[in-house]
């Protein structure tokens, strides 16, 4: 909370600084242009991008229906429990996180979003001290931002949306780096986690 009220108060800040700075230059048509602009842009964003994600979204929930997310979330499952020790085998939240895995792998970080919180109160029920975040949480928190993304369906729509030439080529070099920066991410979250128990 206390940081999003910091990063509000900067953006304010920024926002005065501008209308100001075009004020004394006489440059305020041009505020009153980009704010007309950026909302027109920004509509016909979310007007070209929404089918594609409604498509996806459709898609996981058939997978879904179908049990082959279970079936993803179950083969990574002994991957999980190494990476989380603290939680008792069987546990719901493992359930939660590998689910959000799975449907964060497919670049739909806002389906995603349900089981990331199911998996923070599940891990909250779990933890000792309830004014922390536990090394389980920490860990989930982690992964759920560095993970590996299989198609970057967001970034698809948008290059789709100004006419590339070949819209999904960046699959490769995305799996790639997100696979890179989870890697790095668990490791330096292992070494940390295993400093402290030291």
């Amino acid at each position: 909370m206390v940081k999003k009220l910091m990063v509000n108060k900067i953006w304010g800040f920024f926002i005065i600084v501008g209308i100001t700075v075009c004020v004394i230059t006489g440059n305020l048509d041009k505020v009153n242009y980009e704010i007309l602009n950026s909302t027109k842009v920004s509509l016909e964003l979310i007007i070209k991008i929404f089918p594609v994600v409604a498509l996806w979204l459709g898609i996981m929930n058939i997978a879904k229906v179908a049990g082959l997310l279970d079936l993803l979330a179950n083969a990574i499952s002994p991957f999980l429990r190494k990476l989380f020790p603290e939680i008792p085998k069987g546990h719901e939240s493992l359930g939660f996180i590998a689910s959000n895995i799975v449907i964060n792998m497919f670049g739909l970080g806002s389906a995603a979003t349900p089981f990331g919180l199911k998996a923070m109160q599940s891990l909250q029920k779990l933890n000792q001290k309830k004014d922390t975040a536990s090394r389980s949480m920490i860990t989930f928190l982690i992964i759920n931002t560095s993970g590996v993304t299989l198609i970057p369906t967001t970034v698809i729509s948008m290059r789709m949306m100004y006419e590339s030439a070949h819209p999904t080529e960046i699959v490769g070099a995305c799996i790639v780096a997100t696979s890179i920066s989870m890697i790095c991410a668990v490791l330096i979250d292992y070494f940390v986690a295993r400093r402290k128990v030291k």
